[in-house]
């Protein structure tokens, strides 16, 4: 299954040629990151840190007023990291393909930590399977 975020538009994300600018990209696919992991809505001294992005421009983004889709998935899990795979897009036209790769993190102790059997299960449901629709939280 994927996570549907619909992230809004903002004037100030523009560039002087009137296009998203390429690094405003990162925050979306954060706010889209955040939208997502907000759906286990528990209350932790523990959370994540992001060790890698990497992120392909596909096409321009022209500012507008109606929000962009950005469909987020599970592409991988290990003991202390998983990777969260995007695509920034209207239906079929796609302006970014992405991945983060991300860390749990203990922040009473400063250090990382392996992935917890509930939070194992909880990603499990959005690894992609192929023919699945994206569903909005």
């Amino acid at each position: 299954m994927r996570h549907l975020y619909r992230c809004p538009l903002r004037w100030s994300d523009m560039d002087a040629y009137g296009h998203v600018n390429n690094a405003v990209f990162l925050r979306y696919l954060e706010e889209a990151r955040i939208d997502f992991l907000a759906l286990r809505a528990k209350e932790s001294k523990e959370g994540s840190v992001v060790a890698r992005h990497e992120i392909d421009y596909k096409r321009q983004l022209v500012h507008r007023p109606t929000p962009v889709d950005i469909e987020l998935w599970v592409t991988e899990i290990k003991a202390a990291s998983f990777t969260v795979s995007y695509e920034v897009k209207d239906d079929d036209l796609v302006y970014v393909r992405a991945s983060t790769v991300i860390v749990p993190f203990d922040f009473e102790t400063q250090r990382p930590r392996r992935i917890t059997a509930e939070e194992r299960e909880f990603l499990q449901r959005y690894t992609d399977a192929a023919g699945e629709e994206a569903v909005a939280a």
